[in-house]
């Protein structure tokens, strides 16, 4: 029997798979940690935490949560990313896949660096990004923001 991957408005919010929280946007940084307390999440700065997990069936990073304006302010974007990118190609094409099975394919793509393309998905309320920049080397960027 095929079990069906369950749907996600991410126009609400963001579905963390492990652990089971449900991230609203326009969260607050207080209630985000309140959520968040038993669960090893770090606040690395003022409008700014991470959490290692697993979410999109499978996909395992790390997830930052980015709150605008920094200080008082509201979640707005949520970041995708690890700590080992020795192989970027393979980390680049885990991210897309995962997004593309829970997203759909993207609404549009464009050439992008060294190879990659930009990946861009426009929903109502909110867009995903996902591409490579140079940066000192290369730096991949998978995000999700309120717009």
């Amino acid at each position: 029997m095929i079990q069906k991957k369950s749907e996600m408005n991410i126009q609400e919010g963001f579905k963390i798979d492990e652990p089971d929280i449900f991230i609203p946007w326009d969260i607050d940084e207080q209630t985000l940690a309140q959520k968040l307390n038993v669960h090893n999440f770090k606040r690395v700065t003022t409008g700014y935490y991470t959490i290692s997990c697993k979410s999109l069936n499978g996909l395992n990073c790390i997830l930052g949560f980015h709150f605008e304006p920094r200080e008082n302010g509201i979640l707005n974007e949520l970041e995708f990313f690890r700590t080992d990118y020795s192989d970027p190609k393979k980390s680049f094409n885990d991210f897309q896949s995962h997004f593309v099975n829970e997203f759909g394919n993207p609404t549009s793509e464009s050439n992008g660096t060294e190879g990659f393309k930009n990946y861009v998905w426009n929903f109502k309320t909110v867009q995903i990004v996902h591409y490579v920049f140079d940066r000192f080397g290369l730096e991949e960027h998978m995000r999700i923001k309120r717009i």
